[in-house]
């Protein structure tokens, strides 16, 4: 899937052109993710988001194979996004999270410089959060989504070595999920894929020491736990739709991907990470 869903009009940040904006919450909240059912997923939120959503490996161009949170069972569905934007459950997945910023690879594909998305409504130049302060210095505000964007491209880069690991030990196997709905409705999503506990099973003692220490083996059980959720997807599916409630007004979250506490770098260079290493 792209990695730039929900951006209309990505541009790259810059603290010439953008000294002056500031961001603000929006009345929509997540509004814009309404129309996604799936989502992609780094392997250190696996254990917090298999309590939610059904965590599945999907096949993506290029023989890829992508860890998504299941959010719906229809095309254009978020069971978990109301009508107002508020999320209804307790964990957002990153991929929402860093929204309306997000690191892109640069021409040569060997650095990442952070682009927004320009058409984002809580962008402004009267009210909100600072981007810049009058020197073009990035606020402390801009460097905590700094730090949150750098963690969370290094802990994708990690869930790559995951897959990897996975297709090496032949641990995925092909699924169907067929889906019955009130009213007689049917769908079926092609293309999904899970582990195959029989296989997991019997690895070898080394293969499961190597996949233990590495903390993969914890994020296969999370992702194996998740798929007990498509019952509770399956009913909130089936459920109508809660009156609508007003929408969260906290600033965009950047709590880091990984679970812990992202330390604030003490300088950024007009919002451009590092060179990837």
């Amino acid at each position: 899937m792209s990695t730039l869903l929900f951006y209309d009009n990505p541009i790259a940040l810059n603290s010439k052109t953008h000294l002056n904006l500031r961001i603000k919450p929006t009345e929509d909240g997540l509004k814009f993710s309404r129309k996604t059912n799936s989502v992609l997923l780094a392997g250190t939120e696996f254990p917090e988001a298999c309590k939610h959503f059904p965590i599945v490996f999907a096949k993506a161009a290029g023989n890829l194979v992508l860890p998504m949170a299941l959010l719906g069972f229809r095309d254009l569905e978020n069971l978990f996004v109301g009508a107002s934007g508020r999320w209804e459950g307790e964990y957002v997945p990153a991929y929402v999270r860093r929204y309306p910023f997000v690191l892109a690879r640069t021409g040569d594909g060997k650095k990442f410089t952070v682009c927004i998305d320009e058409t984002y409504p809580g962008f402004g130049a009267d009210e909100g959060q600072p981007l810049f302060n009058a020197s073009g210095e990035p606020t402390d505000y801009l460097k905590s989504v700094l730090a949150f964007l750098q963690d969370y491209q290094a802990q994708l880069e990690r869930t790559d070595s995951f897959l990897k690991t996975l297709r090496e030990f032949d641990l995925l196997m092909d699924v169907a999920a067929n889906v019955n709905l009130p009213g007689g409705k049917r769908y079926s999503m092609a293309g999904l894929m899970m582990v195959d506990e029989r296989k997991l099973k019997v690895l070898p003692d080394e293969k499961i020491l190597r996949l233990f220490r590495s903390g993969e083996l914890a994020w296969i059980h999370s992702h194996l736990i998740s798929i007990g959720n498509f019952r509770r997807l399956l009913n909130k599916a089936a459920a109508p739709e809660p009156a609508a409630t007003a929408p969260n007004t906290n600033p965009p979250a950047i709590a880091a991907p990984s679970g812990k506490t992202v330390p604030v770098r003490k300088n950024a260079d007009q919002a451009r990470p590092p060179a990837k290493k």
